[in-house]
């Protein structure tokens, strides 16, 4: 199948990408800052018949975005999947004096996606085939400060570089999950009974219809009915409805936070 580069490839989506590919075939560059993770994830794979490199990185710091960068243009060993995966929740208040969680929020799930989007890109179209999956969120359709604000912002960069490569071979997708019984929630101590059971949804069959979208070329892929018709409602309700039920949201999140 070739090689895929995935970003945040030792925990949650991230890992249900590499394993994802590798029964599909792929070979993995895994990129994340934990080395015993990696290491623990390498092996996992590499159980699987798969080669496996591991490039520890924290996409925060630029000099280690170079690295990936150079991995992902290197002609030698080509690249055929990028998996900009790599990410975190964000608390910090939009009006914040301490912009230190911003800037690194930005730094990993923006100018990272656009760094290594942007390389994946120029190496796949002129190769003439590739794909590039941009794990977005549901949470950029809707209002809930500064990772909403970014997540919007890599659907946007997501539907702006298939446009650019239109034509071209390389399938860009962003996926838009929801809510995911993954580690993520848990590091951003979010408890899973602040959320209502019908919204959680497992990270395996969201990967899976991911990858599938991205072979079909769906730009947006949005895993599960549910959310499907949620996201709907989302882009075609009015501003002001989605703003309070944003505020909602944010109130009961706080709330569980501070229980």
């Amino acid at each position: 199948m070739g090689t895929a580069v995935v970003t945040g490839g030792t925990s949650g989506i991230g890992a249900a990408f590499a394993r994802a590919l590798a029964r599909r075939g792929w070979d993995l560059v895994l990129v994340a800052r934990d080395e015993a993770r990696l290491a623990d994830m390498a092996a996992e794979l590499r159980a699987l018949g798969r080669e496996v490199e591991l490039l520890p990185a924290d996409l925060s710091v630029r000099a280690d975005v170079d690295r990936v960068v150079a991995r992902i243009e290197d002609v030698a060993h080509p690249i055929g999947m990028l998996v900009n995966n790599a990410g975190f929740s964000v608390h910090t208040a939009l009006a914040s004096r301490d912009t230190a969680a911003h800037d690194r929020a930005l730094e990993v799930m923006i100018r990272a996606v656009l760094v290594l989007g942007g390389a994946a890109a120029r190496t796949m179209r002129d190769r003439g085939e590739g794909s590039i999956l941009n794990v977005s969120s549901t949470a950029g359709f809707i209002t809930m400060g500064a990772y909403s604000a970014i997540k919007a912002w890599v659907t946007s960069y997501t539907e702006g570089l298939a446009n650019e490569l239109h034509g071209t071979g390389v399938r860009v997708t962003a996926l838009c999950p929801g809510w995911v019984h993954t580690e993520f929630h848990a590091r951003a101590g979010i408890p899973e009974s602040s959320i209502p059971n019908a919204l959680w949804l497992d990270a395996e069959p969201l990967v899976e219809t991911a990858l599938r979208d991205n072979e079909r070329g769906k730009v947006i892929s949005i895993p599960s009915v549910r959310y499907g018709v949620l996201i709907w409602f989302a882009r075609h309700a009015p501003r002001p409805a989605i703003r309070a039920i944003s505020r909602r949201f944010s109130s009961r999140r706080r709330d569980s936070l501070n229980g």
